[in-house]
């Protein structure tokens, strides 16, 4: 329980429920020593825990509408639209239209569908993104669960989208949807691998798998220690929430909306929450591994600092989104594994051998400080630079080749209107 107890939301709801031995529960309650006695501790704790839950999906669906609403109103500046921002107060009648309208749709399910996989692939799809902030800590003493294998349980339940998306495809029994499920599984089997490689860094210098230990870590955040990292997470960030210039399953021109083309009402739904709540799971775990999680100036509470800097990531993400075009798929394959793969591989050494350097083998396990860190960046910044020109003239376009000028060559005209000579001759 004191393990527990380290957690701020968790705390002032336990220890107003019932009375604990534990010295963080020493002050008592705002009802004394607790409403319910000592033998239903157990029911104080699950009471607590089911009301943790409640709060952070409740905050979570809060959060995607804000960020639909958001993400129409930029889209709508960025390309000079102007109904996002017209239709209602500060443009909100847009989000409220499209909810109405996706709740009270029919829903239709192909006659030749698997309906058990049909129906369960939405719901795979959003519960492993929901799932991710569960280890994420929000601010000071504000988290669900601090795991000691937190990164390791990232990785592991948002490759269920992987499934989802073979489910999705499959259980439509739609030609169009397999080749788009083949495409997604080929994309986010291919930036997985680059993905988990990159927070490895972050992991060694930390010396822990545990998010509150890594922002702990970070007296200089690692978007400056190590950016190698920072770049390809970002990246692959992008390629597995599905967004541009990554979003070669869902590409209109070729196959409309890929494996969605036979959803529709509330189960089309869910597959969009899920899309956004990627993007800001993404953006969330890239503020807790490389912009030093909630940690900020003192006056300003944490929460404050970890939120602002996920809507900065967020409205990068937005940025980039809206200006590059879409790839195609020789293209997305080539960037991940002749440009990501080979990144990862040099970060993964060069901070490797930073941290075999400056780790004290009498302290094992002490965090680095703020100089060893400024060291490191100035190390890994010279290494960043040198790796993307190199990876740039690998994957830059090679140039084309101007047609050489063949050798002279005998001309056969066709069709002269001069006289032969010898006719010529007898005039």
């Amino acid at each position: 329980m004191p393990t527990f107890l380290d957690n701020s939301w968790f705390r002032n709801i336990y220890c107003n429920l019932v009375e604990s031995d534990s010295a963080r529960c020493a002050s008592g309650g705002w009802f004394g020593d607790g409403l319910l006695p000592n033998s239903l501790a157990w029911l104080a704790y699950a009471v607590a825990a089911f009301a943790i839950c409640i709060v952070i999906l409740n905050a979570l669906l809060g959060s995607v509408v804000v960020y639909i609403w958001a993400w129409r109103r930029v889209f709508a500046r960025f390309q000079r639209r102007s109904g996002p921002n017209r239709w209602g107060p500060f443009g909100m009648l847009t989000s409220v239209a499209d909810a109405i309208k996706t709740m009270f749709k029919e829903d239709v399910v192909p006659a030749e569908a698997d309906r058990l996989v049909f129906n369960i692939a939405p719901v795979l799809m959003v519960v492993p993104v929901f799932m991710v902030f569960a280890v994420i800590p929000f601010g000071a003493g504000t988290f669900f669960v601090d795991l000691n294998m937190g990164i390791l349980f990232i990785i592991a339940v948002t490759s269920g989208s992987v499934l989802a998306v073979v489910m999705a495809a499959y259980g439509s029994a739609n030609r169009v949807a397999i080749f788009s499920g083949m495409r997604a599984v080929a994309l986010l089997m291919s930036y997985e691998i680059p993905m988990a490689i990159s927070v490895i860094g972050a992991v060694m210098v930390a010396g822990s798998l545990s998010l509150g230990r890594i922002v702990a870590a970070q007296d200089v955040p690692f978007i400056i220690v190590m950016p190698l990292g920072f770049l390809v997470f970002a990246i692959c960030a992008l390629a597995e929430s599905n967004q541009t210039p990554f979003d070669i399953a869902e590409a209109e021109s070729e196959l409309g909306s890929g494996y969605l083309n036979d959803y529709s009402s509330m189960k089309f739904g869910l597959f969009y929450l899920a899309e956004f709540a990627a993007g800001i799971a993404a953006a969330a775990i890239i503020t807790t591994v490389f912009l030093s999680g909630w940690r900020g100036w003192g006056p300003i509470p944490s929460q404050f600092w970890f939120f602002g800097k996920m809507g900065v990531v967020l409205f990068g993400m937005m940025w980039t989104r809206f200006t590059w075009p879409r790839l195609r798929p020789d293209q997305v394959m080539g960037l991940a594994w002749k440009g990501l793969f080979e990144l990862t591989l040099i970060n993964l050494l060069s901070t490797g051998i930073l941290v075999a350097v400056f780790a004290d083998e009498e302290a094992p396990g002490d965090l680095f400080s703020a100089s060893e860190l400024w060291t490191m960046a100035a190390v890994n910044w010279a290494v960043f630079i040198v790796s993307i020109w190199a990876i740039g003239k690998v994957l830059a376009p090679k140039p084309y080749r101007e047609a050489m000028p063949q050798a002279a060559a005998q001309l056969y005209p066709v069709g002269v209107d001069e006289e032969p000579a010898a006719a010529g001759a007898a005039d």
